[in-house]
């Protein structure tokens, strides 16, 4: 299986507990998630973040196509970093690491995403002219909104 890469990093004018406290939240995820992918959570979710919690939405992929996405939050480190993988969904792998730290305009806050894709030897195709898009639209409308929601 071939392993694809991708990372984001945005600045933000706030402090590192604010950042904290948004991106540890996984109620926080549907606001950062476009409208038209239709994130809800199919079960209550739990107010503090830690290892071994499970995560479970339900995500819209294509047109009429939707999916149960269950995540578990395998490592965290406040305020630092937290690692979310799949356990079943959409993605054959799923690794994202949310790394947080201080800068002189605020809060660095990287996003390094691992990933693999069902569809064997077409799985590299599939990626350059579908999946990779889908990703890099999904983080620049969550650049677009944590830029208005904290600038």
């Amino acid at each position: 299986m071939k392993i694809f890469r991708m990372e984001r990093s945005l600045i933000l004018p706030i402090s590192m507990n604010e950042a904290w406290s948004f991106f540890s939240d996984p109620r926080n995820l549907r606001k950062i998630t476009p409208p038209k992918m239709n994130l809800v959570p199919t079960h209550s979710l739990s107010d503090a973040m830690h290892p071994g919690q499970v995560i479970v939405y339900r995500v819209r992929i294509g047109p009429g196509i939707s999916v149960n996405w269950v995540t578990e939050i395998t490592q965290v480190d406040a305020p630092h970093f937290f690692v979310d993988e799949q356990r079943f969904g959409p993605y054959k792998f799923w690794h994202h690491l949310h790394r947080f730290a201080p800068h002189v305009e605020g809060v660095l806050a990287e996003d390094i995403v691992h990933y693999g894709l069902y569809g064997g030897v077409l799985a590299g195709a599939v990626n350059a002219l579908i999946v990779r898009r889908q990703l890099e639209a999904i983080f620049d409308y969550r650049t677009r909104v944590l830029d208005d929601l904290f600038n």
